[in-house]
């Protein structure tokens, strides 16, 4: 099949496929037999490329650490091929319950899981984690892109639920998610800075982080990581949720795999990974970006073990010029 690529700008680093590297790539690609039990050893650190319902009763219990899942919204989209029409809140509902509880029980007894959405879908997903998990906060992120809307306020802002099995006993390493803010007011005690630094860069705090995310930025045409998904998450907003909730050499599990991002990230991150995806192209650039992160192991906006504001790295734009 000979494919007519776009064509894009020199500077353009949207991940692009050869019909020889797919050929090379799908050799990488685990697909399951039909009706036999998935274990542990042939799974790990692979893309499963299958429709999730066709496998999601012989997925293996309580083996991922983290999960996170990012479905389909109830919005109509049309994802290369695979076609997602808004339905109503009850249908939207009961198809989460159609997978949602067989994916909790693939969660360790202490794990943890995030599921995305945005504000149409969002009750929903609060409502089937409340079903299932104890639910420990709503992450609401800034998703500054798109032009605006003329009849009703531009939605710039998704969110995500957090939710455990048991609340006594998860983990959460906070100090491997603080934040370097730009300090507006510097407050100084004794002639000396309280609470902060000074920098070349400017003056800077570190700091926890909150369930508001103002720092991360969409994927786009000059960013490595950036794809054709329709919906790809950043880098960095995986990149805290692994940090936060999974220790190195923890399994973070993602269901909707989409163009690989909880993969790369968790392998950047030194973590294993599981992930499904039904759609053969998204899978195939999942492939290739794990392929790269030796030539890209940044995640953009961390460095230093720190989180970053937008626009405040200058080590990352010296590293994209």
């Amino acid at each position: 099949m000979i494919r007519k690529e776009k064509k894009r700008a020199p500077r353009n680093q949207t991940l692009t496929l050869t019909d020889e590297e797919r050929k090379e790539l799908a050799l990488n690609l685990f697909i399951p037999n039909e009706g036999n039990p998935l274990k542990i050893k042939e799974i790990l650190n692979k893309t499963i490329l299958s429709d999730l319902f066709d496998i999601i009763d012989f997925l293996p219990e309580a083996f991922a650490d983290l999960i996170i899942i990012d479905p389909p919204y109830n919005l109509s989209r049309d994802f290369h091929g695979f076609k997602f029409k808004a339905i109503s809140h009850d249908a939207y509902l009961e198809y989460l319950r159609s997978w949602f509880p067989q994916i909790v029980k693939c969660l360790k007894p202490n794990g943890s899981l995030y599921i995305c959405g945005d504000w149409k879908n969002t009750s929903a997903l609060h409502q089937i984690m409340s079903e299932h998990l104890t639910v420990m906060n709503r992450i609401t992120w800034q998703r500054e892109k798109g032009r605006g809307a003329k009849s009703n306020w531009k939605n710039a802002m998704e969110d995500i639920w957090f939710g455990v099995k048991n609340p006594d006993n998860y983990y959460f390493d906070v100090e491997a998610v603080m934040m370097k803010r730009r300090v507006i007011a510097p407050y100084r005690k004794d002639g000396k800075p309280k609470d902060w630094e000074e920098t070349d860069e400017g003056n800077f705090r570190i700091t926890h982080p909150s369930n508001f995310w103002d720092d991360i930025s969409i994927p786009f045409w000059s960013m490595p990581e950036n794809t054709d998904h329709p919906t790809q998450k950043p880098e960095k907003l995986i990149a805290k949720l692994i940090l936060a909730s999974s220790p190195e050499g923890a399994l973070v599990f993602d269901p909707f795999l989409g163009s690989g991002t909880t993969s790369v990230v968790a392998k950047k991150l030194k973590r294993n990974f599981v992930g499904i995806e039904m759609n053969r192209e998204y899978a195939l650039w999942a492939e290739k970006r794990l392929q790269r992160c030796e030539q890209f192991p940044e995640i953009q906006g961390y460095h230093d073990n720190v989180f970053w504001e937008r626009n405040t790295l200058k080590y990352q734009k010296s590293k994209s010029d």
